[in-house]
């Protein structure tokens, strides 16, 4: 290479560095650098091969002077002279290739052949070849030159794509916010689950993505929703997790990838809906919650791919924002479920207090009814049809009489399965239904658990029964919002008989004047579609208790009630 060819390999290593600030496309700086190349050698044709990280194989990125069959070849490392440098991260030069074994001929009339590795930090990821029509156009002056602008360019080509992924990270990452900030703000299991699997697909472009929950206490996972053309998928049976590769992401609680998918044991359903769809490669992803394995999300492709680290720790991510949006719907269910639970047990109290009292209002009646005709002393013959009636008549009075002691009993022996427990405990369960409640109607508790255990005797569920009507009372009092200020404590009457009070205050509208002196009183309410019970329940049930409720105060500035029950210690 004469001085002036030197003069300019330095103004196309000057140009190549400078091409970073030209463009942020790595592909359109590849085929620039190229360019470059095969003007300052001369070169009659020349390309830029990457090994694809899935395949291994060196695939064509940019090229000059190649038709557009050969620009798309693919080559295994080790086969051509290209295949040979890029396995074995040595530079060859070839001065005529009509002598050389390892040429695969590309271009009839190429003579001769200069190609060198591509190194960063260490790795083979590429390799720069041009090519000459004559024989020996290449030295070893050329070599050495090439090996120097191809460092240049692979640093450039680094840099380039150190700065695209950045932008992509950043890209998923808004994204992987935006798609949390959607999750949380939905209620609908079916609706979290499709959206998971639709926002999945997205940041990572694979061919399907499907979730599936565990069944229960069972070892089967259902589908619960797939993205992507999916026919095959939809009539899927319960998945065997030891019939299936999502197993061992189960047992493990970790992410599993699969390169070729019929390779591993499937199912039977599942491996004809894998042939159907043409789908090769998976990535199993667990959704954990609270340390347990509540489903999978599963990302499959078209063809061989190996998921890269970015990969995993957005679909890890996307499982992780799942997971928290699954359990607060499946809390929110719940919340529902112990409301419409709440509704029935108000009804069924409210009947069997109805019952009871007019079991109670008869009962007086019917004794002075029975003492009355038994002071008859009705005496009739034995053939006299009156004497029959008699004693039919007294009959159906014991009959009647049996009945309302049934009823009676009935209605207490509810109340007569007490046990020691704590108020802490009853309260923790309460606010746990209540939490998604609470924050949908934009309520901040107030509430800090005392350490020391608060001991009652009671009915736990009724007791939690008191404390859910109360609640639910402050939250429809503030349906702009507002505090809820719990506070529970264990006092000491003069007497040095230990109570425990729950008081509970509000920031809503407080209670209608008109209601105020008789809120205790069975079917009396201030709104319009509440029942009138609620507060007549937690009345009775708390004389069943030996406790009170009393409103401490009630203004336009919120209401207080505090409740008071009897602790054995």
């Amino acid at each position: 290479m004469n001085d002036l060819s030197r003069s300019s390999a330095i103004d196309t290593l000057y140009r190549i560095s400078s091409l970073a600030g030209k463009t942020e496309d790595p592909r359109e700086a590849l085929a620039l650098i190229l360019g470059e190349i095969v003007s300052i050698f001369g070169a009659g044709s020349g390309s830029i091969a990457l090994i694809n990280p899935d395949s291994g194989h060196l695939e064509i990125e940019v090229a000059e002077g190649l038709s557009g069959d050969d620009a798309g070849m693919s080559l295994k490392p080790g086969v051509g002279v290209t295949g040979w440098v890029a396995l074995h991260g040595k530079p060859l030069l070839v001065r005529d290739v009509r002598t050389e074994p390892r040429y695969f001929r590309i271009r009839d009339s190429v003579r001769s052949e200069l190609t060198v590795p591509m190194e960063d930090r260490g790795r083979i990821i590429g390799v720069v070849n041009i090519d000459s029509d004559t024989p020996d156009a290449f030295g070893e002056e050329d070599l050495k030159f090439l090996l120097l602008i191809t460092a240049e360019a692979t640093r450039v080509a680094r840099n380039l794509w150190l700065i695209q992924q950045l932008k992509t990270k950043a890209s998923q990452l808004e994204s992987v916010l935006t798609i949390g900030q959607r999750l949380v703000s939905k209620l609908e299991l079916q609706e979290i689950i499709d959206s998971i699997t639709l926002e999945a697909r997205k940041i990572i472009a694979c061919r399907l993505c499907a979730v599936f929950l565990t069944a229960g206490e069972t070892d089967h996972m259902e589908l619960y929703s797939v993205n992507g053309d999916s026919g095959s998928f939809a009539g899927l049976p319960p998945l065997s997790i030891d019939e299936s590769s999502v197993g061992a992401a189960i047992r493990r609680k970790k992410q599993i990838e699969v390169l070729d998918l019929l390779k591993t044991e499937e199912s039977l359903p599942v491996l004809q809906a894998i042939r159907s769809e043409g789908l090769i490669s998976l990535l199993i992803t667990p959704i954990i919650y609270d340390g347990e394995v509540i489903g999978v999300l599963n990302a499959y492709t078209s063809h061989p791919h190996r998921f890269n680290d970015e990969e995993k720790r957005l679909v890890a991510a996307m499982a992780s924002l799942g997971a928290v949006a699954i359990q607060n719907a499946r809390l929110y269910a719940r919340v529902f479920q112990s409301e419409e639970q709440l509704r029935l047990t108000e009804r069924l109290n409210a009947l069997g207090l109805l019952a009871s009292e007019v079991a109670h209002e008869i009962r007086n009646p019917l004794t002075v009814i029975k003492l009355l005709f038994q002071s008859l002393d009705l005496q009739f013959p034995e053939n006299d049809p009156r004497a029959r009636d008699g004693a039919v008549i007294e009959e159906k009075l014991d009959h009647l009489e049996s009945i309302v002691s049934r009823v009676l009993n009935f209605a207490k022996s509810s109340e007569d399965v007490h046990s020691r427990c704590t108020l802490q405990g009853i309260l923790r369960d309460t606010l746990i239904l209540m939490r998604l409640k609470l924050e949908q109607a934009r309520i901040r508790l107030h509430y800090e658990e005392p350490p020391d255990p608060l001991e009652i005797e009671g009915n736990p569920e009724q007791l939690q029964q008191v404390v859910l009507n109360l609640v639910f009372n402050a939250l429809q009092s503030m349906p702009e919002g507002g505090d809820l200020f719990l506070d529970l404590k264990k006092v000491f009457h003069d007497n040095g008989t230990p109570r425990v009070e729950l008081t509970i205050t509000d920031t809503g509208c407080g209670i209608p004047d008109e209601v105020r002196e008789r809120i205790f009183d069975s079917f009396l309410t201030g709104r319009q579609e509440g029942t009138g019970l609620g507060m007549a329940i937690v009345k009775r049930i708390l004389d069943s208790h030996h406790g009170s409720i009393e409103v401490l105060r009630s203004d336009i500035g919120g209401t207080s009630l505090r409740i008071t029950l009897p602790s054995p210690g």
